[in-house]
Formats: C-alpha cells, sequence, structure tokens
C-alpha cells in the first residue's frame, strides 16, 4: 500500500476538542502536511500548500456563558492559606546575627501566647514549631544565639537535656504518643532552617501518622492550632518541684 502524501493533502481539517472536566483541550494534532511545519509566511508561499478557503474562526465573547465552569473534578481541595507566609519566607532572618530577624531571639521577648513558648527556664527554653511535621511538635531552645551544639556550656546544656526530657513527659501526658523523633540539625547542609540559632525538635509520632498525605500529597494534616497545643503541653509541663520530690522518694 502506497503511504505517499497525495497533491493537496496540505490543507488540515479542523480538530475537535476533547473536554476534561470543565476545560477544552485540542485532541492530538493530525501529522503535518507539506508546508504545514513552516512559519505563516514560508507556508504560504509553498507551491505544494494551496491557500485555505476556510471561514475564520469566530472569536468567543467575553459575555458567552460556560455551563461546566462550576462542575466538580473529582478532586477535594484542602486550603492551607497559613502555609503562604511560609513559601513566602516571612520571619526568617535577614542574617546570622542575633539582630538580624531571629526568631528564637524574638520569641522570647514576647509573652507565652504570641510567642507560642510552652516552658520557660534559666538558660534554655522550649516553643512550638511553627510549621510543624505533626501535632504537638516542640523545639528545645538556648535562650543565647548560638549555631553549634559544642558552643553549649555544662549549664546549658544540662538543661537543654532537662527541657527535652520534660517536653518528652508532657506530650505522654498531654496526648500518649506511640514514639518520638528527637534530634537537631547543625549547619543548613544538614536541614536546619534557622541554622544560626541551635535548637532540637521533639516530634510525637504515631502509628499510621506517615500516610499518603505527606508521602503523595506532600501535606501535613494538623487537628488541632497551635495556639491550643502550646496550652494544653504548658499545662502538662512538669514541674521542677514535682520531679525533685519524686527524685527524692518518699519521706520517712
Amino acid at each position: 500500500m502506497d503511504f505517499k502524501t497525495r497533491p493537496g493533502a496540505g490543507a488540515h481539517r479542523p480538530r475537535r476538542a476533547t473536554s476534561i472536566g470543565s476545560v477544552s483541550a485540542p485532541s492530538s494534532p493530525e501529522p503535518a502536511g507539506p508546508g504545514q511545519d513552516q512559519p505563516p509566511a514560508a507556508a504560504a508561499e509553498s507551491p505544494q500548500s494551496p491557500v485555505s478557503q476556510e471561514t475564520p474562526e469566530t472569536p468567543v465573547s467575553p459575555d458567552a456563558g460556560f455551563p461546566d465552569s462550576g462542575v466538580p473534578d473529582g478532586f477535594s481541595r484542602l486550603w492551607t492559606p497559613h502555609r503562604l507566609a511560609y513559601i513566602k519566607g516571612e520571619g526568617k532572618p535577614t542574617g546570622p546575627g542575633a539582630h538580624e530577624g531571629c526568631p528564637f531571639c524574638i520569641a522570647p521577648t514576647l509573652s507565652d501566647e504570641d510567642g507560642l513558648i510552652v516552658a520557660r527556664g534559666e538558660l534554655v527554653y522550649a516553643i512550638m514549631n511553627l510549621y510543624p511535621y505533626n501535632s504537638g511538635h516542640v523545639l528545645i531552645c538556648p535562650y543565647r544565639h548560638l549555631a553549634d551544639y559544642t558552643e553549649l556550656t555544662r549549664e546549658e546544656t544540662a538543661e537543654f537535656s532537662d527541657y527535652t526530657a520534660r517536653a518528652i513527659t508532657a506530650l505522654r501526658t498531654a496526648s500518649g504518643p506511640h514514639g518520638f523523633n528527637i534530634g537537631m540539625n547543625l549547619g543548613t547542609v544538614a536541614g536546619a532552617g534557622i541554622a544560626a540559632h541551635l535548637h532540637q525538635h521533639v516530634v510525637p509520632r504515631w502509628g499510621g501518622d506517615t500516610n499518603f498525605m505527606p508521602v503523595v500529597g506532600r501535606t501535613r494534616v494538623l487537628p488541632q492550632l497551635l495556639a491550643d497545643t502550646r496550652k494544653l503541653l504548658a499545662d502538662a509541663w512538669p514541674q521542677e518541684a514535682q520531679e525533685s520530690q519524686e527524685s527524692q522518694g518518699p519521706q520517712e
């Protein structure tokens, strides 16, 4: 069978549109005839491309109705406008210095409610992560603006560790997680979002919390507002006096 192009096959037929939900998209184009893959001027001059006698398409009026514009497309929408601040980089420090917008230096100057602070110690404090991996994600931060764990003094290291343990206790009391991810990222290349100010993550985990939403949809579903979680953990935060009494044991 001869598949050579016949003379006059250059004039293409109008293509039909395939409807996808409420959007119309042209179907796959037909193979181009002689002159069709050239610029308009070149195509018009091609001896094998006869001038089309078709009537130009009438432009669609802006007032024309679109009956399918409100038809659902089978997808649900999870609106997360609060993430726009993260996308824009709002609240990020402008530099590595303590007075260059460091949020971990600013937070202690605010009230507990405004700064999302769970508990304050002498040298360190616990604060809610503004962009949590899970509900109840807490950060332990020193008041001093430093970047490396080895820069902590012995006193800071002791309270840093103590507040990590208290965060675990408070989370177990308040929400009964099945496990924890605990650790820190030192340096930007290690994944630290704010590398200039040391902070340790305490992330509660539950069986099944890694599902299709974060893995496929890249979306975290948090069932509670940060302010409510902060108060819940602050109320459950173990006090030093209670801990010292328990460590001493029963009095004779």
